[in-house]
């Protein structure tokens, strides 16, 4: 099991440990009072990564393969120059212009075991970026950047697109899954060169029933593939839980789910495709655990059942949420890990059967995992 996790949160990136009477503190912690936006580890270079948010002073990107000293700043993704002559990206949903400048990091994923350096980068306004010298350098992927369904895209909780999951097939690393919010299910399977847009099957409420169905903009929350079954992808999304066994071609939904099919994060058994994580609110505008009790659900049979899972969490006066990056379950699939809106940090030894807090006083969290 993994003894360390990574959290990154509106102020600051921390790292917990467990030691060997089996209890966690926090062992880092940098960039204090910055917000975290993204945070990981790739185990193939040892690199640790922190991408900042700092408000008019811009984004920056950090890298270290030490916690708690010896950071460097390194290159950001950078947007390529606006065209002469051509008419300004507007949202289709606000009708406010969009620009062509990083607003956010908010996915940093490694490339595959044969990709020595790759990294691959999400942001908000919805561009991709690769890198394949640890982050020295990066490359806008045009192939994404200038599919024309891309100026159908719009922002979901913020203002301009964003995209949040990457998906690298560990057995493939020329295939690559995309979740966009708002702009549905991206797939390469020549590592970036070509895109087809899929999600069959993803149902968009908000939109008129002729549309609810349109691929383009489903409001993905986040989308987790399975390590050993890499054609199995489960999504969170604006209006349901949805499963995928055909590498996102095809979208089943799941209407019933505990207290809710709403929520933002979900986490995959690395083995076990059928089984999943959720954290479940009310939709939308309030955005909280329904009735004040806050539970994690999972599904061990691909959706068919759920368990409520509440023991060792909060049942009364609980209003904690959890962001996309917020769940994580490490390399057994026995231990999980959440960080939530309140700063407090829940751990389970047996697949969510049983939680501990083992911390209630942290900035709220933005992403969380193990390494």
């Amino acid at each position: 099991m993994s003894d360390r996790i990574l959290i990154g949160t509106r102020k600051g990136l921390f790292s917990l440990e467990r030691d060997a009477a089996n209890s966690w503190s926090i062992d880092t912690a940098d960039f204090l009072g910055d917000p975290v936006t993204i945070s990981t580890y790739d185990p193939r270079s040892g690199y640790f990564y922190a991408a900042l948010k700092h408000g008019h002073f811009g984004v920056k990107l950090h890298r270290s393969k030490t916690l708690g000293s010896g950071w460097e700043e390194i290159a950001c993704p950078a947007y390529p120059p606006f065209p002469d002559g051509r008419e300004p990206d507007r949202c289709p949903m606000r009708d406010i212009e969009i620009p062509w400048t990083l607003e956010q990091v908010w996915a940093l994923v490694p490339g595959g075991s044969d990709q020595p350096g790759r990294l691959w980068c999400g942001t908000i306004p919805g561009g991709l970026f690769k890198s394949d010298d640890n982050g020295e350098s990066w490359t806008i992927v045009d192939s994404m950047w200038n599919r024309p369904e891309r100026l159908k895209w719009f922002g979901g909780g913020y203002d301009f697109p964003g995209i949040h999951s990457i998906c690298v097939n560990g057995k493939d690393s020329k295939q690559v899954m995309l979740g966009v919010s708002c702009g549905g299910v991206w797939r390469t399977e020549d590592d970036g060169e070509s895109w087809s847009l899929e999600g069959k099957g993803l149902r968009a409420e908000f939109l008129p029933p002729e549309q609810a169905y349109d691929p383009v903009p489903q409001d993905v929350h986040f989308m987790a593939q399975c390590a050993e079954q890499p054609e199995s992808l489960w999504i969170q999304h604006h209006n349901g839980i949805f499963r995928s066994t055909d590498g996102g071609r095809n979208f089943s939904e799941i209407k019933e789910a505990g207290p809710s099919v709403f929520g933002f994060a979900v986490a995959v058994h690395p083995q076990n495709p059928d089984t999943a994580w959720f954290a479940p609110a009310i939709k939308d505008e309030l955005r909280i655990p329904k009735d004040g009790q806050f539970v994690i659900t999972r599904t061990r049979d691909g959706g068919e059942t759920f368990d409520v899972l509440r023991n060792g969490l909060p049942q009364e006066h609980a209003y904690d949420l959890v962001y996309r990056h917020g769940l994580a379950v490490d390399s057994t699939g026995d231990r999980l890990v959440f960080g939530s809106t309140t700063g407090s940090v829940w751990i389970s030894e047996n697949q969510g059967d049983d939680w501990h807090c083992v911390s209630n006083y942290l900035p709220p969290v933005y992403c969380i995992s193990f390494f």
